[in-house]
């Protein structure tokens, strides 16, 4: 492990991330909502500390191992999370405590959408946007963008990009240099999220509010400059716009790069998890509509516009709201909840558990059924015409087996706070899954839960955005061994 190039490379992001609160003090300064001095403040303690990381190892060149990737992912979400906060403690009246602040900036940079703010309808503007923006650079990583722009590091990209890039199958590259890959999915997050500012803009939203949803929706997280969410504007072509881009962006970013690069949607469809993706919400929102009118929830209209934004939402763990879906009958709420817990597909903005590990654990739950049957026969697990090797399907089983044991601790350390078992299964559920949305006590926001709780959530989101073992790891005595 190499210590010193480690603080080196912590202290160039955070300098980076400095950068970041300029947008937003410039929108202060535009609306002249008084809150400027927040982000100034915010930059100078974010740069100095990054100088005196940078400063004294300036001189440490070393080839980064995977090893030191996993370290700098965590520390750095970590600490980026942390400094993330400071404008939201320091813009003055309203202003959050420490524990309220740092949720607050870990939800958006993980792209939870979980909030502990009321009233965010009369937040200052510049608050408004820097929340959006916290989630838009959280989509596709921070740390992926520093590879991309600073080429110079001299360190292992590759190392990085591993830790960053959510699902099992991480050792794929789009181009032979990993610079180049990170500018490829940037330029294509990029550009997704413009389109989609142009079609808000052009149903109707103004070009503040199309700005802000437009940074949510591409990077799948679900904070609005409203309390209502997207229902305020109570517009069909708004959900339906966020809808289409929710789904794109729940997508894998390499079938975006390779429809681009080859000029064909023919890859969609090809793709195993996509098509599975697909099927699941067209399945799930049928289910969801049918149970709405049924029970008389909604007329046939509007149940349908319901059912398929806040399945969409829900499901690809976005976390958009139109309707209270903890308030609709029978087992929907919970039918919804633990559509979650699936995900978008790897290599995408969603959370949850990724559609390819669901993919792999039924595949080998009807291989161990064949398996049964004919004792002797040599089966192969396939995604697609793919044979995926056992390697794999282990890491996957791991997955699994680590994520139900953590579920089940913090749930037991939530609910250790005072917390009932409906609020704490949920909170932790849409923590995990970098979801949002809850249930029980916290299902209009969490500002109402224990400060110990939040802390525990607050966790549970940097695991869902690392995905557990990078997390992990660090915690295992063997890697620190030399």
């Amino acid at each position: 492990m190499s210590l010193r190039v480690i603080l080196r490379i912590l202290g160039l992001l955070l300098m980076l991330f400095s950068l970041t609160m300029l947008p937003p003090m410039l929108i202060s300064l535009w609306f002249r909502d008084g809150v400027w001095h927040a982000f100034m403040s915010g930059i100078a303690i974010t740069v100095i500390t990054g100088l005196l990381l940078f400063l004294p190892n300036r001189r440490a060149h070393k080839e980064l191992r995977i090893r030191d990737g996993f370290i700098i992912a965590a520390m750095f979400w970590t600490v980026l999370a942390l400094f993330g906060s400071l404008p939201l403690m320091l813009f003055g009246e309203g202003s959050l405590g420490i524990t309220d602040a740092v949720f607050e900036s870990f939800s958006g940079l993980t792209t939870t959408g979980a909030t502990v703010i009321t009233g965010i309808d009369f937040l200052p503007e510049s608050i408004l946007y820097y929340r959006q923006q916290l989630q838009w650079l959280g989509g596709m990583g921070i740390v992926v963008l520093a590879v991309a722009i600073l080429p110079t590091l001299g360190v292992g990209g590759m190392a990085l990009y591993r830790t960053e890039i959510p699902g099992p199958l991480k050792d794929s590259k789009l181009t032979p240099r990993i610079t180049e890959t990170a500018k490829a999915l940037w330029y294509i997050y990029a550009t997704l999220t413009l389109a989609c500012m142009v079609a808000y803009m052009l149903a109707g939203m103004s070009w503040f509010d199309a700005l802000g949803h437009s940074f949510s929706t591409v990077a799948i997280g679900g904070f609005s400059t409203y309390d209502a969410s997207i229902g305020y504007f109570d517009s069909a072509a708004i959900e339906l716009i966020c809808v289409g881009f929710m789904l794109i962006s729940a997508v894998s970013f390499s079938l975006h790069f390779i429809a681009w690069r080859e000029k064909s949607l023919l890859h969609y469809f090809q793709d195993p998890e996509a098509r599975f993706l697909m099927i699941f919400l067209a399945g799930l929102t049928t289910i969801t509509v049918i149970t709405l009118w049924l029970t008389d929830t909604y007329d046939d209209v509007e149940g349908l516009r319901h059912a398929l934004f806040e399945v969409v939402s829900v499901a690809t763990t976005a976390g958009f709201a139109v309707a209270d879906f903890s308030g609709w009958p029978g087992a929907l709420p919970f039918l919804l909840f633990v559509a979650a817990f699936v995900g978008g597909c790897s290599g995408s903005t969603a959370g949850g558990m990724k559609v390819i590990r669901i993919i792999l654990i039924l595949k080998q739950g009807m291989r161990e059924v064949m398996r049964l049957i004919h004792p002797n026969a040599v089966i192969a697990v396939k995604v697609g015409k793919v044979s995926v090797p056992d390697s794999i399907a282990q890491a996957v089983w791991g997955f699994f087996s680590a994520y139900v044991m953590l579920f089940f601790l913090m749930l037991v350390g939530v609910m250790a706070t005072g917390v009932d078992q409906v609020t704490a299964w949920s909170t932790v559920g849409s923590a995990l899954n970098n979801l949002g949305p809850a249930l029980g006590e916290a299902s209009s926001h969490y500002g109402d839960l224990p400060s110990l709780a939040k802390w525990i959530l607050v966790l549970a989101m940097l695991l869902g955005r690392l995905e557990i073992f990078t997390v992990l790891v660090l915690f295992t005595p063997a890697f620190w061994r030399r």
